[in-house]
């Protein structure tokens, strides 16, 4: 554990030591994020502002986890090679449909069904090795909240492993809308998940989610309101992505939805809004969708929002920690 909280210390103060020549090389390079017009009116403001800061705490996440797996796990710290791999790939995703973002280009980014394909590529190739027990990881099982003893689910840990990552990627993605709002829900689930795996003792997995929670608390340095830049889908899909793989790892990928609370409540804001506006002939659930726009809508400030969903992942946090310690 002093291991997990020194890298999270580390990775903070790389990361806050990075930012600033990161974000003056964003600005040089004119990379800034064209924010859409279905958004609030208050948001075009922000148009401009420079996109592709995950990449620093990714970056920053690889950098060190694969320093510290050479230095002290060496090859009994393999398997942490897997959320780094998912990490990088869907970091390298996001890279690329953020470019189609930027001000001057046309396009909104990838189509949808284009990303859809392409993430569910990582992650059927990610839950496969996750359960082949050969070469893989050996992950046949999985916890049920409140049981002691595992489950085994055997090859069907595969399919729900893709639909982890799938929808925790695009639920993570849907939650980064406001200045702050994806960091601090992302900090708090890594947080939750490495208590999670320290008390399974799994040391990797361990020093990895602090990682990331530290690298995470940097950015937010930058990324507070008014945000000097955004996580963009670099960060937000490789973040949903690595975190699903992380709770199947540990078998505890049924207290995904309470740790990340706030993620499949965003994520779920659209899928009802897009079903009620077919169902009842173009009317609105929502004021607008996801989520944290209806609160927007409903006059509670940029930052009041952030702050408030924050907390609520934070009591959702520590509830799944407690289930998953019973």
């Amino acid at each position: 554990m002093a291991t997990a909280l020194s890298m999270a210390a580390m990775a903070f103060l790389i990361t806050m030591v990075l930012g600033n020549p990161y974000l003056q090389y964003l600005r040089r390079a004119g990379l800034g994020k064209q924010v859409r017009i279905e958004g609030p009116s208050t948001h075009i403001e922000k148009t401009g502002t420079p996109t592709m800061g995950g990449l620093l705490v990714t970056a920053v996440v690889l950098g060190l986890t694969v320093c510290l797996t050479l230095i002290l796990y060496r090859e009994s710290g393999r398997s942490i090679l897997l959320p780094m791999a998912v990490m990088a790939l869907t970091t390298l995703l996001g890279w690329y449909d953020d470019r189609q973002t930027l001000v001057g280009h046309k396009g909104e980014g990838l189509r949808a069904r284009t990303k859809f394909v392409l993430l569910g590529v990582v992650a059927l190739v990610a839950s496969f090795i996750l359960w082949d027990p050969p070469t893989g990881l050996g992950i046949d099982f999985i916890y049920l909240p409140g049981i002691k003893a595992p489950f085994v689910i055997g090859v069907l840990v595969i399919p729900l492993s893709a639909v982890a990552v799938m929808g925790s990627a695009h639920a993570v993605n849907l939650t980064d809308g406001l200045d702050s709002l994806a960091g601090h829900t992302a900090a708090v689930a890594y947080a939750a998940y490495g208590i999670i795996a320290a008390q399974y003792g799994q040391i990797y997995l361990v020093t990895f989610c602090f990682t990331v929670a530290g690298a995470l608390l940097a950015f937010l340095w930058f990324n507070a309101h008014p945000a000097e830049v955004f996580m963009g889908d670099t960060g937000s899909l490789a973040l949903g992505a690595t975190l699903a793989i992380v709770a199947m790892m540990l078998g505890q990928v049924l207290l995904l939805p309470i740790i990340g609370f706030v993620f499949v409540a965003e994520a779920l804001s659209v899928m009802l809004q897009v079903l009620f506006f077919k169902m009842t002939g173009g009317r609105r659930l929502f004021r607008m969708a996801p989520l944290h726009h209806h609160f927007e809508m409903m006059g509670w400030s940029e930052t009041q929002v952030a702050q408030r969903f924050w907390l609520i992942s934070m009591v959702s946090g520590l509830l799944g920690v407690a289930l998953a310690l019973v």
